[in-house]
């Protein structure tokens, strides 16, 4: 599995020949990354005299970011696995009408799934947004750096993730589903920018 690879080993396979990892599984890792330093902001703030008026909130946040770490290494494999489910599709014979009507059908439903891992992405990054405004302004203002870096890392995870959507979409026949994914993709894409500045606005160094 791509997320049990050591990170020399990830780049290698990013940087060769072979389609997956791609972009959605970077999209994914980034904002792994980002809930990382979330949780290490959370870490760096407990325990320590000056913030015990937040330390409960710190915990909880730090609870909340294992969760998103968790789930966007998830989603590495599963937007390989969906990529691949696709590209079984085209494999597909074709040689008759049936054969060629099945074939379709795979194809659209493999275009469906590889463009729902990367919309579940972007909308875990946008949830993510609140808990790292949260370790800015509140954390140890020692860290904040690294809470901006979450921060960028988390909205580029999800407009990352956005194209990946986009690039799906523009091959599915589905016309109520790609006009739903569509405004779900510009709202997202919208959100996540504005909320990306709101956090770097409250950085003090």
């Amino acid at each position: 599995m791509l997320k049990d690879k050591s990170i020399v080993d990830f780049l290698a396979a990013t940087a060769s020949s072979e389609p997956v990892p791609g972009g959605g599984s970077i999209a994914a890792l980034s904002g792994s990354l980002a809930a990382a330093l979330g949780e290490m902001v959370g870490r760096l703030t407990t325990g320590k005299e000056k913030y015990l008026e937040v330390e409960k909130e710190m915990l909880g946040l730090m609870e909340d970011f294992r969760a998103h770490q968790t789930a966007f290494v998830d989603f590495i494999d599963e937007d390989a696995a969906s990529f691949d489910g696709v590209m079984q599709a085209f494999k597909m014979p074709k040689a008759t009408e049936e054969e060629k009507k099945a074939r379709s059908e795979a194809i659209q439903l493999g275009m469906k799934t590889a463009a729902t891992v990367p919309m579940a992405v972007a909308t875990r990054c946008l949830e993510m947004m609140s808990p790292i405004e949260a370790i800015v302004t509140r954390g140890n203002a020692n860290a904040v750096t690294d809470g901006a870096v979450a921060a960028m890392m988390c909205r580029t995870a999800g407009l990352s993730a956005l194209l990946n959507v986009r690039i799906n979409l523009s091959a599915i026949k589905d016309d109520d589903f790609v006009r739903t994914m569509t405004l779900d993709c510009n709202a997202l894409e919208s959100r996540l920018i504005q909320q990306e500045q709101e956090i770097l606005k409250k950085v003090r160094l």
